[in-house]
């Protein structure tokens, strides 16, 4: 739609206000992004930052009065709308952390219900299976296509004489942990290789409702990350060392990489769900209220444009 995409990150405290408790802090999700961005978009907003439009789904967004966050940029024409991801945002995965359910993997046997590295007895009583719970608490099943990844797929091939690097995992909730550790593995050559296990691997080794995010979800957060060169879709969660060298053509030493984000894993941020359980029950509960409000405005608007455009002709 143009040439240069800023991204706006609202702070903790306007999400708080208009949506609910953040699941991940502010200074997680901030990286080179127009900072504590305004809830509801202003034209002097814009200008600071020498935007020429916005761009949002083709779902009405409102802040906590009602307000459509973005009608004083659709009034003075600095607005456009892409179509909306169905099944797949941070209210549908933390329905999904509430649920502890298996049924968003894409295929596989069921197994034990032991997270690994999360204390049971604190799960104990929470909702099982694709029934939901709460409002906004049941499992949407996002697939992707070729199409889809293909848009997101840098298309890079390494080079003669390149240092690939391979590294793989579940990548699970896709956060800053991840970026950091894509960021200094790919310091250490010159043509990144990603591998990512599909649902049934991540799940034998870390058991229950691991992982949140199925395979296909868990490919489009890695492959929108800059510093990713390429993925293997379902890669080996062991890979022999001829298929690194012959296929992979990944050649060298195995290595560590340390990075300030450590702290930050998929199993801390369930964690924060956990320990506030009840918080985000009452998140989803506002958010489906919200919309509800929300449909009925879209609906609304839906309708004044078409009579306008009758109107016209």
């Amino acid at each position: 739609m143009g040439d240069y995409l800023v991204v706006g990150v609202h702070s903790d405290a306007e999400v708080e206000r208009n949506k609910g408790p953040c699941v991940m802090r502010e200074d997680e999700r901030y990286a080179a992004v127009v900072k504590d961005a305004p809830y509801i978009t202003e034209l002097a907003s814009l200008d600071e930052h020498n935007i020429d439009f916005v761009v949002h789904g083709d779902d009405i967004t409102t802040a906590a009065d009602g307000t459509d966050c973005y009608q004083i940029v659709k009034d003075a024409g600095r607005y456009k709308e892409c179509k909306r991801t169905a099944g797949i945002s941070t209210t549908e995965l933390v329905g999904r952390m509430l649920l502890v359910t298996r049924d968003h993997h894409i295929r596989g046997p069921r197994s034990s219900l032991t997270m690994q590295g999360v204390d049971e007895s604190r799960v104990a009583d929470f909702s099982h299976g694709s029934a939901p719970a709460g409002p906004l608490t049941g499992i949407a099943h996002y697939l992707s296509t070729s199409n889809k990844i293909i848009q997101f797929s840098s298309g890079r091939e390494p080079k003669p004489g390149d240092k690939v690097v391979y590294v793989d995992g579940a990548f699970d909730l896709f956060h800053a942990g991840h970026i950091e550790f894509f960021k200094r593995a790919r310091q250490l050559g010159d043509y990144l290789l990603v591998g990512i296990h599909d649902d049934q691997t991540v799940n034998a080794v870390k058991g229950g409702n691991f992982p949140v995010m199925n395979l296909q979800e868990r490919v489009l957060g890695v492959l929108q990350c800059r510093y990713v060169d390429e993925v293997i879709i379902g890669a080996p969660f062991s890979v022999a060392k001829d298929v690194l060298e012959s296929v992979y053509h990944v050649r060298g030493i195995y290595r560590e990489v340390d990075h300030p984000a450590l702290h930050m894993t998929t199993t801390a941020i369930i964690d924060r769900i956990i320990e506030s359980r009840h918080i985000y029950i009452e998140r989803q509960a506002r958010k489906a209220r919200k919309a509800l409000a929300e449909a009925e405005a879209e609906k609304a608007e839906k309708i004044a444009k078409a009579a306008a455009a009758k109107a016209a002709n």
